[in-house]
């Protein structure tokens, strides 16, 4: 009988130890850990407008906004623990050229990953749309 720790360990033990450069998966992971803290900021600034706001609908609309909000906080942990297990490590960020460069460290291996900042936006407002499509389609069913 094995605890679940040694389990996981015994079951991948004969898997190749990964090393070097990042994966495709990887690098999507380093550019979901820039992107959410981004959704996150835009998020909230709608927020603090809305609640300043005379909207009728106001209550809705900050409840509305803030489930994505958790949502965006689920993901954005989910990816940190993610990239802490496979011991990638994001350092710090610099622009260059309208391109937004975050160096970091996979495996021993340091490399960087850039952005252009017009890409980012059009990414940002996909996924927001894509979080927003999620929650609508939650409401929908559950009023059913």
């Amino acid at each position: 009988m094995l605890l679940t720790e040694h389990q996981e360990q015994f079951e991948s033990r004969n898997q190749p130890k990964a090393t070097g450069k990042a994966t495709t998966e990887e690098l999507t992971m380093i550019r979901d850990y820039v992107l959410l803290p981004h959704i996150l900021t835009i998020l909230q600034n709608s927020l603090n407008d809305v609640q300043n706001s005379t909207n009728v609908l106001k209550k809705a609309f900050i409840a509305f906004t803030q489930s994505i909000m958790n949502r965006v906080t689920k993901d954005m942990y989910e990816v940190k623990r993610e990239l802490s297990r496979r011991n990638i490590k994001i350092l710090n960020d610099e622009q260059a050229d309208m391109i937004v460069y975050h160096r970091f460290v996979c495996r021993g291996y340091e490399d960087r990953f850039g952005m252009v900042r017009e890409v980012m936006r059009s990414e940002i407002t996909v996924r927001i749309s894509k979080y927003i499509n999620d929650i609508y389609a939650l409401l929908r069913e559950n009023t059913k």
